[in-house]
């Protein structure tokens, strides 16, 4: 693992952090395979139940360091043009696999989050963002597209014209507005904290039921009716009268808390 992005996992929750705090946890090639390498991390690790994703120091991620790939020449071009993964390059995967991994992961957002950065914290399944943080589409600035996955992502989240205004401007939306356009699950005045509570009430549920709800969600999104209909058969049957879900209800009847077990 890179020294750009920190990882450690206690009582179920892994907690995933940008440490690159001097450049404002900007995007190089090496904190891109950095942040790829521990989502295949954590979400590999059957002891995790959910994820934290936050940068260190006074930014989540100011986005892409153009200084960097500028010195890189042709090489940055790589991040691009490189061996896929699935359906996504390089550059598209820093948001997408907080999509592919199993377990629910919730991005903690201050400061800039700009670009890439932006896009990252997209791929999470919430985002808690201080009031005063600073949300932007920012690639129209510097003559750029969004290409880290932002059109799988951001349409589900605000109205088409939302996207297209925060795409074609690049203005920057505080927290608070970013809560009430749809781009951040809620504005709280400690992100982190706020989080890691969400967290472990997720990893004290059946892994089970967690990660069938996050296929659920993931899934029914792109599929008509009937077959999302038949996903959700098809996702509730194991779960029935399986051992971690007679733990449920015993857990719930004995008033306890559940003892469960890792997905094999």
């Amino acid at each position: 693992m890179s020294e750009r992005v920190s990882v450690s996992v206690e009582g179920g929750v892994a907690k995933v952090r940008l440490n690159r705090p001097d450049k404002l946890n900007g995007l190089d090639v090496e904190m891109f395979k950095a942040i790829v390498a521990a989502g295949e991390q954590v979400g590999a690790d059957r002891s995790v139940r959910a994820v934290v994703l936050s940068g260190e120091g006074r930014s989540f991620c100011a986005g892409l360091d153009f200084q960097s790939f500028m010195a890189m020449g042709q090489e940055a071009v790589q991040v691009l043009t490189g061996e896929r993964t699935g359906p996504a390059n390089l550059a598209q995967r820093v948001s997408w696999i907080w999509r592919e991994i199993p377990q629910p992961v919730i991005a903690v957002l201050q400061g800039h989050v700009y670009g890439g950065g932006l896009q990252i914290a997209l791929g999470a399944d919430l985002r808690y963002a201080t009031p005063d943080a600073k949300l932007s589409v920012m690639e129209v600035a510097m003559g750029i597209i969004p290409d880290c996955g932002i059109t799988q992502t951001l349409p589900g989240l605000v109205r088409p014209d939302v996207a297209r205004e925060l795409t074609y401007t690049g203005r920057i939306v505080s927290g608070e507005e970013a809560a009430t356009l749809g781009l951040v699950t809620r504005a709280c005045a400690d992100p982190l904290a706020a989080a890691m509570e969400t967290a472990a009430t997720i990893a004290g549920r059946s892994p089970h039921a967690v990660r069938a709800s996050k296929r659920l969600w993931n899934e029914t999104a792109t599929l008509d009716t009937p077959a999302a209909f038949e996903l959700e058969t098809a996702l509730q049957l194991p779960l029935l009268g399986s051992a971690n879900q007679l733990e449920a209800v015993m857990a719930k009847m004995q008033r306890r808390p559940a003892v469960f077990a890792d997905p094999e």
